[in-house]
């Protein structure tokens, strides 16, 4: 595995619903490391949900917040680092991620859904989650799959499966 200097062991990225916080917990365990969620250091940082920030501060302030949460972390977790479905969209975010073992957890719209729930509290699926989930995973997907030095199927599996194949990847 690589050491701190040379960031995380492994950076999870993918839409919402892929099962990034589920997964990289379960890796992080297994591999007796810390896991890490940039979501959860972007709520640090401001001081309130993720939501919230979009709703009171707008898209843009959260973007910065959240870019610079990826920028600390590439730079200083050892462990499993989980990515906003959206992190990837900053141009800056994409180079830096270039050299580290980046897993992108695919998952089909369906399982997408179920898994985020149509009543769902993500503010970029607040109007119609389902129109708007499948349009944020056919704009984002190209982008998912040039990062990815490792592309792990989630649908209908369990995520100690997954856990298991990006294991055997990595």
């Amino acid at each position: 595995m690589q050491s701190a200097s040379q960031g995380p062991a492994a950076v999870l990225i993918g839409p919402p619903g892929s099962g990034k916080s589920t997964v990289g917990r379960l890796l992080a365990d297994r591999l007796g490391l810390p896991f890490r969620d940039t979501d959860a250091d972007v709520e640090a940082v401001a001081g309130k949900s993720v939501s919230d920030v979009f709703v009171e501060d707008g898209e843009e302030r959260f973007r910065e917040l959240e870019a610079q949460a990826v920028r600390d972390a590439l730079e200083t977790h050892p462990g499993v680092l989980s990515l906003g479905g959206g992190a990837i969209l900053h141009e800056h975010t994409q180079k830096l991620l270039s050299g580290h073992r980046v897993v992108y957890l695919q998952v089909g719209l369906d399982q997408a859904v179920k898994r985020v729930g149509l009543a769902s509290a993500r503010p970029l699926l607040v109007l119609n989650p389902r129109s708007r989930l499948r349009q944020l995973m056919e704009q984002r997907r190209p982008i998912y799959e040039s990062l990815a030095a490792v592309t792990v199927a989630t649908d209908g599996r369990e995520p100690e499966d997954v856990v298991t194949e990006i294991e055997a990847a990595l």
